[in-house]
């Protein structure tokens, strides 16, 4: 079996030789291919063929993955430059908010030369549904604030009133708590208001809805929805000419005693971020009481 195997191997080795020395001598004496080497062509063709085919295949494949991440990169540095652009206009917005607000923070100053004020910025608001405060960055030491001080918008706005005055902050009841009160003057639809006087105050069935009421109007008070309520100065509590807000309604009392209105305030006290609060005034109203 040994020698059979070795002799099949010898002939096999023999013919190979043979085959390649033909090759050789066809490709030197034809100066061609020769005729062993195009039948060994002819037989590989669609091995080589399809070897190519495969290569161009994954040529593509492999020219798609790399275009494919270039895409991706591309895509990824347009992305960061538009968020970049979105920042940077959200910036100027910010700014130019910002300087809006110190343009009517020192027109409002202008305008009110002998009131002592302070400029302070809200940090937060309570989570109390039976109350509506909120909290300055301002205290007595740093800043001259003190409890029952007016709390106003750059527009002057009435938002408030200091409650309480701690070293670095202070809180501040609004204008819909239900402890806040206020004198007041009723103008005639928009028109300038007249000397007839009333109190504001906060109520608790209207707080959640923002607005705040004109408690037991006189019969023979004129109340037109559209009116516009501003505090009278009268008791020195707070200085006169600050805007409370318009009448929406005015309704009769369950008891048939009286009548009331709803007042609206002149600006959404939850979209407050920085406030007045006056110190001190002169009041030219201010009567004894």
């Amino acid at each position: 079996m040994k020698a059979l195997i070795t002799r099949r191997t010898i002939i096999i080795a023999s013919a190979a030789v043979l085959l390649a020395i033909v090759a050789i001598v066809s490709v030197n004496v034809f100066n061609s291919a020769g005729p062993v080497t195009g039948l060994a062509n002819t037989i590989t063709r669609p091995v080589r063929a399809l070897a190519s085919t495969v290569a161009r295949t994954f040529e593509t494949i492999f020219s798609a993955i790399y275009r494919y991440d270039e895409l991706q990169e591309r895509n990824a540095e347009l992305e960061r430059i538009i968020v970049q652009r979105e920042l940077d206009f959200l910036d100027s917005e910010a700014l130019a908010t910002e300087n809006a607000m110190l343009r009517d923070l020192l027109e409002f100053r202008e305008r009110h030369g002998g009131w002592v004020q302070e400029v302070a910025t809200l940090e937060s608001w309570n989570s109390d549904n039976w109350s509506s405060t909120f909290i300055v960055n301002k205290g007595y030491l740093n800043s001259g604030i003190k409890r029952g001080d007016a709390v106003a918008t750059e527009y002057g706005a009435l938002i408030g009133q200091v409650s309480e005055v701690r070293g670095t902050d202070s809180t501040v009841i609004t204008i819909l708590d239900t402890t806040f009160s206020a004198a007041v003057f009723i103008g005639g639809d928009g028109a300038e208001v007249s000397d007839a006087t009333a109190t504001v105050k906060g109520d608790f069935s209207h707080m959640r809805s923002g607005i705040l009421i004109l408690n037991y109007i006189d019969d023979d008070l004129v109340v037109n929805p559209g009116a516009m309520i501003v505090t009278s100065g009268h008791g020195g509590v707070f200085p006169p000419g600050l805007t409370v807000g318009t009448i929406e309604t005015v309704h009769g009392h369950t008891s048939g005693i009286g009548r009331y209105a709803t007042i609206r305030p002149m600006r959404e006290i939850l979209t407050i971020n920085n406030v007045i609060i006056i110190t001190d005034f002169e009041n030219p109203n201010l009567v004894d009481e």
